[in-house]
C-alpha cells in the first residue's frame, strides 16, 4: 500500500532531514525521500515532536533541497528478507546482497528492530560451547545462550581470535559428547576493506562460509548503516534460531564503531550529551542489541553473542566497555603486554570473567575437575602477580624457594596453557590436562582448591612420569694412582 507523501523539508543537516509532522507516523517507520533529480533515498523516523518529524537517511543528502524534495512515509518498519537461503550469503549493513547472487528466494520478511521477548519465556543459558581455545574453554567458558564480549585494543589480534572462534566453535550436547548443528552470523561495522577481506578469505579458505551469514558495513558507509547492520544480523539470527531451531553464534565487530556512529548521529540531532559526548541512552541502545541473545522455551534453537569492542586508549572504564560489562555476562580481555611478548591469544585471564561458567561445566558436561582446576589456576596465577611485585622490590635472588616455584609455574602456564597456534584446536580434555601440567610446578600443599582425589587422578601420574623420565646421575669414575 502506498504511503502518505509530503512536499518540502523544514531543514537538512547532514544525513538527517526534518519535515512537518505527519499523521499516524510511527517511530522507526521507513521513509522514502525524493530529490529534484528523481533519486530515491531511504531512511527511517528517529524522532517525533508535535510539529516535526526527524528522518535519518541511509545514504548522503546529495541532490536534496528543502523546497523541491518529497517525503513518503511508507507506513511500515524496515524489514529484512529471510529464508533458508541466508546461509553462505554476504549482505551489506542494510541487508542487501552484495555477493552477486541476487535476492534470496523467499517472501518472508521480519522487522529488523525485533520483537520483545517475554522474560518468562526465556530459559536459563546452559550447555558448554567448545571454542578450542584454552583460555576461554578452561577459565572463561562460553555457554550456549550467553553474551560474552571481547574487550580489545587497537593493534591487538581480536580479528584473528574472532576468526578462529568462528572456525572452531562447536556446541556439545548432554555429557559433552554429541556435537549439535551450529551456524554463525558475522556482522562487521565500520571496518576497513582489508579487515573485511581478511574475514571473507578466512571463511572461504577454511570452508566454513557455507554455514556463515555475513553482514558488512565498511568504514566508508553512512553512519546510519552501522546502526542498522547489527539489527539486520540479529534479525537473521532470530529467524534461524527461533523459527528454524538452529544454534546460532553471532560475532559483532567493532561495537566501538557502532557507538561512535551513535554519538555522531546524536550530535547532529543536537541531543544533550552524557559521558564523553555519548548520548544518555547509550546503555539502553546497547541493551536492545545484547538482550536479543538467549534461549526461549518454545524453541530448541539459541542465540549466543560474542561482541568485539576496541577500548579507546585501552581504558576498560571507558563508557563503551563499562556499560557493555553491566549488560553482558562477563568479558574476555586482551592484554597488550602479553601480545608484545608474542603470546597468542593474549588473554588476560585475571581480568576476564564468565558469569555463567559454573552452569556449563563439571561432571556430565565437561569433566569433574573443571571447576576446581579453573579456580586453582586463577588463585595460583594471582599469587604470581604478588610475587612479581615483591621481586621488583627485593630482586628475584632474594625470593624464597616457594616464591621461585610460582615463577616456574608462571613460565609453564603461559608457555603451555595460554600460548597456542591460530590453527590449534584443543578439546576440553587437552585443555584441562595442560592446566594440571602447569600446576605440577607447585608443591601439593599449595593446591588448596582442588580435591585430594583429583590430585591423585590427574596430578600424580604427571609427577610420576617426570620422575621416571629423569636421567640417572652418572657415577664418578675412580682414578687410581699412576
Amino acid at each position: 500500500m502506498r504511503g502518505v507523501e509530503y512536499r518540502g523539508l523544514a531543514r537538512i543537516e547532514g544525513p538527517v532531514v526534518v519535515t512537518a509532522r505527519s499523521r499516524n507516523v510511527g517511530f522507526n517507520e521507513t521513509v522514502a525521500v525524493y530529490g529534484r533529480d528523481g533519486g530515491r533515498r531511504m531512511g527511517r523516523v528517529v524522532d517525533l515532536s508535535e510539529d516535526l518529524t526527524i528522518v535519518q537517511l541511509f545514504s548522503n543528502n546529495t541532490g536534496l533541497s528543502a523546497d523541491d524534495s518529497r517525503v513518503e512515509f511508507l507506513k511500515e518498519p524496515m524489514e529484512l528478507r529471510v529464508g533458508e537461503g541466508l546461509l553462505g550469503r554476504v549482505f551489506n549493513g542494510l541487508g542487501k546482497p552484495i555477493d552477486g547472487y541476487g535476492e534470496i528466494f523467499s517472501s518472508a520478511c521480519r522487522d529488523v528492530n525485533g520483537l520483545p521477548i517475554n522474560p518468562y519465556a526465556r530459559t536459563y543459558p546452559k550447555d558448554f560451547i567448545q571454542t578450542g581455545i584454552s583460555t576461554i574453554d578452561g577459565m572463561n567458558t562460553l555457554i550456549r545462550g550467553q553474551k560474552l564480549p571481547i574487550f580489545s585494543g587497537n593493534g591487538l589480534p581480536h580479528n584473528r581470535l574472532a576468526a578462529q572462534i568462528v572456525r572452531q566453535a562447536t556446541i556439545l550436547g548432554s555429557g559433552g559428547k554429541t556435537p549439535e548443528p551450529f551456524v554463525v552470523i558475522f556482522c562487521a561495522m565500520g571496518v576497513k576493506y582489508d579487515v573485511a577481506r581478511f574475514f571473507l578469505d578466512d571463511f572461504e579458505r577454511t570452508g566454513v562460509l557455507a554455514n556463515v551469514v555475513v553482514f558488512l558495513s565498511l568504514a566508508d558507509a553512512p553512519s546510519l548503516e552501522r546502526l542498522v547492520a547489527p539489527r539486520c544480523a540479529l534479525t537473521a539470527a532470530e529467524y534461524l534460531a527461533y523459527e528454524k531451531n538452529m544454534h546460532v553464534l553471532v560475532v559483532m565487530t567493532d561495537m566501538t564503531n557502532y557507538c561512535e556512529a551513535l554519538r555522531e548521529v546524536s550530535s547532529i540531532r543536537e541531543e544533550v550529551p552524557s559521558r564523553k559526548g555519548y548520548p544518555g541512552y547509550l546503555y539502553s541502545d546497547l541493551a536492545s542489541l545484547y538482550e536479543r541473545a538467549g534461549r526461549i522455551r518454545d524453541s530448541s534453537g539459541s542465540i549466543t553473542q560474542i561482541p568485539i569492542l576496541t577500548m579507546p586508549s585501552d581504558d576498560i572504564s571507558h563508557p563503551i566497555p563499562d556499560l557493555s560489562g553491566y549488560i553482558t555476562e562477563g568479558q574476555i580481555v586482551l592484554d597488550r603486554e602479553l601480545a608484545q611478548r608474542e603470546i597468542y591469544p593474549p588473554v588476560a585471564v585475571l581480568s576476564s570473567l564468565s558469569r555463567l561458567m559454573k552452569d556449563g561445566i563439571g561432571a556430565g558436561m565437561t569433566r569433574d575437575d573443571h571447576k576446581d582446576l579453573s579456580s586453582q589456576l586463577f588463585a595460583a596465577y594471582s599469587k604470581v602477580r604478588q610475587v612479581r611485585n615483591l621481586a621488583s622490590i627485593i630482586g628475584e635472588e632474594e625470593l624464597t624457594e616457594g616464591d621461585k616455584r610460582y615463577l616456574k609455574f608462571e613460565e609453564k602456564f603461559e608457555s603451555l596453557f595460554l600460548t597456542q597456534g591460530e590453527t590449534e584446536n584443543r578439546d576440553i580434555g587437552q585443555t584441562l590436562d595442560l592446566g594440571w601440567q602447569a600446576l605440577a610446578e607447585l608443591p601439593k600443599e599449595e593446591l588448596l582448591r582442588v580435591k585430594q582425589e583429583q590430585i591423585e587422578k590427574y596430578l600424580d601420574p604427571i609427577l610420576a612420569s617426570r620422575v621416571s623420565n629423569e636421567p640417572e646421575p652418572e657415577e664418578d669414575e675412580w682414578q687410581g694412582n699412576p
